[in-house]
């Protein structure tokens, strides 16, 4: 497939996530656990007057955002006067925990602290998973959206990125098929990109 036009253009440097924003429903709930139990300070607030057409008026709202740390926000619109469509509300189960927001922290003791600090505050949390780079807890807002904390094993380095690279390549390459079914489809197209890589790279020390 040929490179769009805008892909051919120097890319602008993105700094790091701003914020990001949510609905909520339960305003007084949502306050209560990011500012009195994760500590995050409430720092903003928006409020406007809906707006628009009649049939799509826009609710009046409140938007406000929390300190998350390193610069970055997490926010969360209160529509006033209006009623969770069962569209938005949160589901169970494992896909529904694949959009999640992850806080860090740099030790197990950190971690630890954290677990023991929500389960005193009755949250419900994970024991703590490792997986790969990462160690975790897991928990729910009072909106049931998932949350995550986690520490790193290890940094991620230069490796990890040739991984990932060929990872996708060859995931794209079965996504382009249309007949992908499982992981070991995907396993065996990245033997092809890992052993062309081999062979371009010793191609290149020997030259």
């Amino acid at each position: 497939m040929p490179a769009s036009p805008a892909a051919t253009l120097p890319a602008p440097v993105l700094h790091g996530v701003d914020h990001t924003a949510r609905p909520t429903w339960k305003l007084r709930e949502t306050v209560h656990f990011y500012r009195d139990i994760l500590g995050l300070p409430l720092v903003h607030a928006i409020t406007a007057k809906g707006w628009g057409r009649e049939k799509e008026q826009h609710a009046d709202f409140i938007h406000f955002f929390f300190d998350a740390g390193k610069g970055a926000l997490i926010a969360f619109f209160y529509y006033v006067g209006t009623k969770q469509p069962p569209e938005l509300v949160v589901p169970r189960g494992y896909m529904a925990m694949a959009n999640h927001t992850a806080w860090s922290v740099d030790t197990e003791e950190e971690l630890l602290a954290w677990q023991k600090r929500l389960e005193m505050q009755g949250v419900t949390v994970s024991q703590s998973v490792r997986h790969e780079i990462l160690e975790s807890i897991y928990f729910r807002d009072p909106n049931f959206y998932p949350i995550e904390i986690s520490r790193r094993l290890r940094d991620v380095e230069r490796p990890d990125a040739t991984d990932a690279e060929l990872t996708i390549d060859a995931a794209l390459e079965l996504d382009a098929t249309g007949h992908w079914t499982d992981i070991e489809q995907l396993w065996r197209t990245k033997a092809r990109y890992v052993e062309k890589y081999r062979d371009a790279l010793a191609e290149s020390e020997a030259s």
